[in-house]
């Protein structure tokens, strides 16, 4: 199983690691809880009437840990590297983690992207419609490839743009998360049976 090491626990991570668990990959969220949505109220979030940004970021956290999302809070990643393999990550805590894709959700914070040799387009990571950088198999989002462009939907449809394509890629043809009714009666069902 194709494993995806994400770095940043905002919409744009968040979303990236729901996508990608599942759909079969392995997922795994570094989040130093830096996230803006801390600071933020949600009016403009379809679907969503009025919600404060931690409520909200607790909601999808609680989704993901339910797909099996190992999320690793408090986590500061301090490098990133490219491998034979994929990608090396080091964090602040005991354990660095292999990933066969990278996905930088760090809003604007590029310093990562700049060491891994992502290439910019002024101040901002250059990605292409996928958010693939030109680090093959690392993907760059939110804040860090828009110049002030900063909302959590946006930064949301960036990490699940991220996530399809890395599918799209492990199954060798365009990969579309497209669910129904009774996808979710069999989801939420085994659910409730654990």
């Amino acid at each position: 199983m194709a494993s995806v090491v994400i770095v940043g626990g905002g919409p744009a991570g968040l979303t990236a690691a729901l996508f990608a668990q599942k759909n079969g990959l392995s997922a795994t969220v570094l989040d130093a809880d830096g996230t803006w949505l801390h600071k933020a109220h949600l009016f403009n979030y379809p679907g969503i009437g009025s919600v404060d940004g931690s409520a909200y970021l607790h909601t999808l956290r609680e989704q993901v840990d339910s797909f099996g999302v190992e999320r690793v809070q408090d986590t500061k990643v301090t490098a990133v590297s490219t491998t034979d393999d994929g990608f090396h990550v080091e964090t602040d805590g005991e354990d660095d983690l292999q990933g066969d894709y990278l996905v930088l959700a760090t809003g604007a914070k590029r310093d990562l992207a700049e060491s891994l040799g992502c290439a910019f387009d002024g101040d901002v990571v250059d990605v292409d419609v996928s958010m693939e950088t030109s680090v093959e198999n690392a993907y760059a989002t939110g804040a860090m490839v828009r110049a002030e462009e900063w909302q959590a939907v946006i930064s949301a449809g960036d990490g699940a743009a991220a996530a399809l394509n890395i599918l799209s890629k492990e199954r060798g043809e365009h990969f579309h998360d497209f669910d129904v009714p009774a996808d979710a009666e069999e989801v939420f069902g085994a659910m409730s049976e654990q």
